[in-house]
């Protein structure tokens, strides 16, 4: 029970470590030492035994189990409603971004013609 769930904690885990050992091998200017790769497999070792112990303990066992249960009920969407829904979104946000522009354009109008903002060439401002 629960077994993909663990099995996916468990790699991810592993993965964090080997590259956090790749990194600190990096970081401590031992890339080309004998004793940066044992630091490298030392991390990864550490790393496999603490995140199999992790995936094993029972509460975090148990809560992985339920994790696995309950994906099992999720409705997952279909590939039409995916792509509908994604278009919805990318919709939205250019319509978003278009009135932000314009109103960014209006009130600087706004600001230059009531003296606010100093009239130096009349450009909108870059981005700030």
């Amino acid at each position: 029970m629960g077994r993909i769930v663990r099995q996916v904690v468990f790699f991810t885990l592993l993965v964090i470590f080997i590259i956090a050992g790749w990194r600190l091998r990096t970081a401590m200017s031992m890339e080309n030492t004998t004793n940066g790769l044992t630091l490298f497999l030392a991390a990864s070792a550490v790393g496999a035994w603490f995140s199999y112990r992790l995936v094993n303990y029972p509460r975090m066992a148990d809560f992985l189990i339920s994790v696995e249960g309950e994906m099992a009920k999720i409705s997952w969407p279909t590939t039409t409603e995916l792509v509908r829904s994604a278009i919805v979104v990318i919709v939205v946000m250019f319509i978003l971004a278009v009135l932000l522009w314009l109103f960014d354009t209006v009130w600087f109008q706004l600001f230059t013609w009531l003296g606010i903002i100093p009239a130096a060439e009349g450009t909108p401002p870059s981005g700030v």
